[in-house]
């Protein structure tokens, strides 16, 4: 081999690394304690990242190796692929798709089963991109949710092969293909964090440059100092930027973007220097090698684990709860890998049983079409049981993409948005439970005559000058609905929405609005919270009791104590506030339901109306809204 050939086909170590398993241990345990533990550490999301950056380092070098020893096959590749990561997946689709059997709505089991039709085709984050919604308020209860990440690296296993393969025949070098794809993913990534961030989260062209990176890493590998000073301190600070990216970020920072050097960084370096003390002695011992060795399966178990728990249990589930669910993750992980993974991954490999993975695969994923398509089973409950435990979200009238935005995906109000001819022009400002109140708003401009003007946004409260965790565009979005309610000039302006976790920023907004517009203020105060979601109380108040939840129900709704809080902060300034509570809620308890009829159910989740509560809380107050007068007690007749 001469030099040039030295330079495009390097030397890759095919030796064992037991600190490669120390840091997968590294990874798998960040994100286990941050989905157990988000507040003990909200940055331990990036363990997926490190999980990115070995995959690219160690299959990069493995196809490399190949290559340069002619001895490279696609199909032995992708055999050796499905040996990796088929068993325990199937293991754990099958355990997914019983529990959702035994456990949930029709409707969210149709909706698991369509998570695992896409698990199985290793398309999770397209289908949770698609899913993605403006009132998902249930998406951190998503089983497979945390598939995303194995959708991304299968994806890009389906096309770097045959790059690599392409690069050596036209004795293009190794490096120069994985730096020049990696930078302009790299690139792609800033250029969408911001205006799109799901995208750029879920999407495998936005997050390429991480597996690249360690691909990079295996082409110079042969190249990198191995002095024992130098791999240490490639090893230390490799060690602080991932502490200081599992301390320092959280779901509230647009991610990847340029945070994610941090983990993908650290991890490279780490990587890098196998002969520095912390490599040796911390990442290699016996721990960390056996939770770096079922590393695979406990990813998968953990998530799924968590949320059955909760849906078993109808509540979250408790700090001494938490970590014996984790224990469990931990034994059928440890199951998973003796019992299943390592008969079939190092055992003699064979086309039978690829075969036999495949079509077990395949039989999942036929599984949970099966379920999808009748309708999640539901013939597992009573019609009128099953009726109003699944009722959707009822957005149709909510006017979604127009006045009603998904601030990941838009920033523009449409033209139709206000009444412009029509008076008085009552101004409504807020979140998607804002949004809900125009069915009820439509409504009543049947009997009253007046105009609306809509601009509300998923997940964003009227709060000046807030940041809202995971809504990185409302504080923008906020100043520019300030800036069309002064140009409009309201007669009256409606604030609903968050309230109570941003009462001094909604002060400040009902002050600013006061001297900008000279409108009336009126803050409308939250409706009724149900812990795990009205449905979920028709479907627990089912199995309890056997028979359909009371027309009011003191269980399970959450405690009204941002009333009293809301008043003495907002009256001050100038606003009028009017209680949605004190419509829906007496001595007797709240109102679950207004008839005996689905529709007639006040909540599609945990808060959102659906269209009769929206219908019912409207006019319970509008008199109030529009002239300012003590509104007439509709509610008395409940």
């Amino acid at each position: 081999m001469n030099f040039t050939d030295r330079l495009m086909l390097p030397v890759f170590p095919d030796r064992y690394r037991p600190d490669i398993d120390g840091l997968r241990a590294v990874a798998v345990l960040l994100v286990v304690i941050f989905h157990a533990f988000p507040d003990a550490l909200p940055g331990g999301f990036i363990g997926v990242d490190i999980f990115f950056v070995i995959s690219g380092f160690l299959i990069t070098g493995i196809i490399a190796r190949e290559l340069q020893r002619g001895r490279f096959s696609l199909l032995a590749f992708y055999g050796r692929r499905i040996r990796r990561i088929f068993p325990a997946l199937i293991v754990v689709l099958g355990a997914v798709l019983v529990l959702g059997w035994l456990w949930m709505l029709p409707s969210a089991y149709a909706s698991l089963s369509a998570d695992v039709f896409a698990s199985a085709g290793f398309a999770s984050n397209i289908a949770l991109l698609l899913q993605s919604g403006y009132f998902d308020v249930e998406s951190a209860r998503k089983p497979l949710l945390h598939l995303w990440s194995l959708g991304i690296e299968e994806q890009f296993y389906l096309a770097w092969p045959l790059l690599l393969m392409l690069a050596t025949r036209a004795r293009v070098s190794l490096l120069a293909v994985a730096l020049v794809i990696g930078i302009a993913s790299f690139a792609l990534n800033l250029a969408l964090v911001g205006p799109d961030p799901v995208a750029t989260f879920y999407l495998p062209f936005t997050r390429a440059w991480e597996l690249l990176a360690g691909g990079a890493l295996a082409c110079t590998f042969d190249r990198l100092g191995r002095a024992q000073v130098a791999s240490n301190l490639r090893a230390g600070a490799g060690a602080v930027l991932i502490g200081v990216a599992a301390v320092l970020l959280n779901s509230g920072r647009a991610f990847p973007g340029w945070w994610a050097l941090l983990p993908v960084a650290g991890s490279v370096l780490l990587l890098s220097a196998p002969g520095a003390w912390g490599c040796r002695h911390l990442l290699s011992s016996r721990t960390m090698i056996f939770f770096g060795q079922i590393s695979y399966p406990l990813y998968l178990w953990h998530w799924p684990l968590l949320v059955f728990f909760a849906i078993i249990k109808f509540a979250p589930l408790t700090t001494l709860e938490r970590p014996l669910v984790i224990g469990l993750s931990i034994l059928l992980a440890w199951a998973t890998y003796r019992f299943v993974e390592t008969p079939i991954r190092f055992g003699r490999p064979s086309s039978a049983k690829v075969a036999s993975l495949g079509t077990a695969m395949a039989l999942v994923a036929l599984g949970g079409m099966i379920v999808v398509s009748q309708n999640g089973f539901d013939f597992r409950l009573p019609a009128e049981i099953r009726a109003m435990a699944q009722v959707p979200t009822q957005a149709a009238k909510w006017r979604v993409h127009q006045c009603m935005l998904d601030l990941s995906h838009e920033s523009s109000f449409a033209d139709d948005c206000v009444d412009r001819d029509r008076r008085p022009l009552l101004l409504i400002w807020g979140d998607s439970t804002a949004g809900s109140l125009m069915p009820g708003l439509r409504e009543a401009q049947r009997r009253r005559d007046f105009g609306i003007a809509q601009f509300t946004s998923s997940a964003c409260a009227p709060a000046l000058h807030a940041d809202i965790p995971g809504v990185p565009n409302c504080r923008a979005m906020n100043d520019k609905v300030l800036a069309l309610a002064v140009e409009l000039k309201p007669d009256i302006v409606l604030l609903h929405g968050g309230a109570d976790k941003f009462i001094d920023n909604i002060a400040e907004t009902v002050a600013v609005l006061k001297r900008e517009t000279r409108a009336r203020i009126v803050v409308l105060g939250a409706e009724p919270v149900w812990k795990r979601g009205l449905p979920n109380e028709v479907l627990r108040y089912y199995m309890l009791h056997h028979r359909l939840i009371p027309a009011r129900t003191t269980e399970s709704v959450s405690a009204n104590w941002y009333d009293a809080e809301l008043r003495a902060k907002l009256v001050p300034k100038g606003a009028e506030f009017i209680s949605a509570w004190d419509v829906f809620c007496n001595d007797d308890g709240c109102l679950a339901r207004l008839g005996d009829q689905a529709s007639d159910i006040t909540s599609s989740d945990t808060i959102h109306l659906t269209e009769k509560g929206s219908v019912f809380l409207v006019q319970s107050i509008i008199d109030r809204v529009l002239d300012g007068q003590p509104a007439q007690a509709a509610a008395a007749a409940h």
